[in-house]
C-alpha cells in the first residue's frame, strides 16, 4: 500500500454526557468503493456437508484446541460425544517419535431450556516441547479420531509468528467462504485470534443450542489443528430469564475452556497468554469493567507485568470496538474506552482487535485521553504511543453486513469497507509486523488493505507506518 502517515485529525465525538463540544471534522482516510451483495443470508441448512456428524457410534465431534497455559507448553483439547461419556483420554505423541503418552480430561454436560448437551470433554496436555508437531487421538474403539497441531516457538523477542483474525463468524455460506479463504491464504496463520460472536444460536427461538453443535462441527476443520484464542461477544451472553436461563455465558463457558487461571484471572471471560513474541490480553466487553470491578483490577495488575523485552508485541482483543465510524453500534464501546484507553497509551499497546460491527475498519494511531472536566479537550488527536484499532467483525454471520457509515469519514478512520473477510497479523521480529485484510471475493493472495506496524516499545519515535 506504500507509505501511510499517521496525522493529526479532529473528530466531533460526543462522550456519553461527559462533554459536548463543537469542532471541525476533517476528512479521514479511504472508504472503499467496492460493491458487494447486501442481501441477508440464512444459516446453512442442518444437512449441509460442513455440519456432517462423523461416522460411528458416539464418535467424537466438535474437536477444537486452544492454548492451555501462559506460555504455550500446554494445549486444551475439547470435544463432544453425543450418546454417552465414552473416554476422556487424549493419546498424543511427537512427530517422528514412537513414544505415545496419554492425558486424562474431564467431562461435563449442561441444560439450556429444553436442550441437553452432549458429553463435553476438556483435556489439558502438559509438558509439551516448543515448536514441535504433535499428533493426538480422541475417542476409543472403532470411533477413534486423529488430528495434529504444532506448538509455538519458545517465547522470545525476535520470534516470528503469524496470527489469523476472525470475528462474528456464524454459520452462513459467507461464514464458510471466510474459513475457506483463510485456509487457502498463502500466508499461513498458525493461531486464530477470535474476537467474539461464535455460533449465533441465540438468533433462534429459545436460543436453540443445536446450533452450537453445528457450529462446533463447522469450525473443526481448522480448530482441531490450530488453537483459537477465544473472546466472548454479545451473542455468547445467552441470558434468557423468561425461559429460566439467568446465568450469562452458560453454553459458551461450558463448551470453550481457556487458561484464565494461568494469568491470575478470576474469570474465563478475561485473561492473557504469551505466544512466541506476543503478549495477548483478552477483555470482556459484556462483563463489568468499571473501577474496582474484578476485570478492572485484573487488567490494572496485568499490564505492568508485560515484559516488552521478552514479548515486544502487545495485542488486546475485545468484542465491542472503542473506535468505529459505522452507524450501527456507534459508540457502544465508549464507556470502556473512557476506562481503559489511557492505560493502552501508557503501556504502548500495539494493536487492539475488535468485532461486533459487521464490517472492516482500521484506524490511525489516535487517542482521546487529554480531556478533564475543565479543559474542553474532547476530540481524538494523533498519538504515536496509541494503538491501531482494527474492527474485523466481518466473518459472515446471518445478520449481514453493516453498510451505513458516518459521513464525512472521520480523521481517525484510515480505511473502512463493508465486506466479509479475515485478517492476518504476521510478526516478523521485535520491531516490525505486517497486517493484511483479505475480502472473501478476492483471490487468495490479494490484500484489500494492509500496513506495516512499527512496534510501539522498540520503535516509539516513528510516527508513521509503512
Amino acid at each position: 500500500m506504500g507509505v501511510r502517515w499517521e496525522f493529526d485529525g479532529v473528530l466531533v465525538l460526543a462522550l456519553l454526557g461527559l462533554c459536548l463540544c463543537a469542532a471541525p471534522v476533517c476528512e479521514g482516510g479511504i472508504t472503499s468503493s467496492y460493491v458487494r451483495n447486501k442481501d441477508l443470508v440464512h444459516d446453512m441448512p442442518l444437512d449441509s456437508d460442513v455440519f456432517r456428524v462423523p461416522p460411528g457410534y458416539n464418535a467424537p465431534q466438535q474437536v477444537h484446541i486452544t492454548q492451555g497455559d501462559h506460555v504455550g507448553k500446554r494445549v486444551i483439547v475439547s470435544w463432544v460425544t453425543p450418546d454417552e461419556p465414552g473416554s476422556s483420554t487424549v493419546l498424543y505423541w511427537a512427530e517422528n517419535s514412537e513414544l505415545k503418552k496419554s492425558a486424562q480430561g474431564i467431562v461435563l454436560t449442561y441444560k439450556y431450556f429444553n436442550y441437553t448437551s452432549g458429553y463435553i470433554h476438556h483435556c489439558t496436555i502438559k509438558d509439551l516441547e516448543f515448536d514441535t508437531k504433535y499428533y493426538y487421538e480422541v475417542g476409543n474403539g472403532n470411533t477413534t479420531r486423529k488430528f495434529w497441531f504444532r506448538t509455538p516457538p519458545s517465547v522470545g523477542p525476535d520470534v516470528p509468528y503469524t496470527f489469523g483474525l476472525i470475528g462474528d463468524l456464524g454459520q452462513t455460506p459467507d461464514s464458510n467462504r471466510t474459513l475457506t479463504h483463510y485456509e487457502l491464504n498463502p500466508v499461513k496463520g498458525q493461531t486464530i485470534l477470535f474476537v467474539g460472536d461464535l455460533s449465533y444460536a441465540d438468533a433462534y427461538p429459545f436460543h436453540d443450542n443445536t446450533r452450537w453443535d453445528t457450529w462446533g462441527r463447522f469450525i473443526e476443520r481448522i480448530a482441531a489443528y490450530q488453537p483459537w484464542i477465544w473472546t466472548a461477544g454479545n451473542h455468547e451472553i445467552d441470558f434468557l430469564p423468561e425461559s429460566g436461563e439467568s446465568k450469562p455465558f452458560k453454553p459458551y463457558t461450558n463448551r470453550y475452556h481457556v487458561p484464565y487461571k494461568a494469568s491470575q484471572s478470576t474469570s474465563p471471560l478475561w485473561y492473557s497468554i504469551k505466544r512466541a513474541s506476543a503478549h495477548i490480553i483478552v477483555l470482556s466487553s459484556y462483563s463489568a469493567y468499571g473501577k474496582y470491578t474484578p476485570q478492572y483490577k485484573w487488567l490494572e495488575k496485568e499490564l505492568p507485568k508485560v515484559n516488552r523485552t521478552e514479548t515486544p508485541w502487545l495485542i488486546v482483543l475485545m468484542h465491542s470496538p472503542l473506535y468505529s465510524s459505522y452507524i450501527h453500534h456507534y459508540m457502544e464501546g465508549e464507556s470502556m474506552r473512557v476506562m481503559y484507553e489511557a492505560w493502552f497509551v501508557e503501556y504502548k499497546v500495539d494493536v487492539v482487535f475488535a468485532g461486533h460491527v459487521h464490517a472492516y475498519e482500521r484506524s490511525e494511531r489516535i487517542s482521546n485521553i487529554a480531556y478533564n472536566i475543565v479543559n474542553g479537550i474532547c476530540t481524538p488527536i494523533s498519538d504515536p504511543s496509541a494503538p491501531v484499532y482494527i474492527t474485523i467483525g466481518d466473518g459472515g454471520n446471518l445478520e449481514g453486513l453493516v453498510t451505513d457509515m458516518t459521513q464525512p469519514q472521520p480523521s481517525y478512520s484510515a480505511y473502512r469497507e463493508a465486506s466479509f473477510g479475515h485478517g492476518i497479523f504476521d510478526i516478523k521480529n521485535r520491531t516490525h509486523a505486517f497486517f493484511s485484510w483479505h475480502r472473501n471475493q478476492d483471490g487468495y493472495a490479494v490484500e484489500a488493505d494492509s500496513l506495516w506496524l512499527h512496534n510501539r516499545y522498540w520503535k516509539p519515535s516513528l510516527s508513521m507506518t509503512y
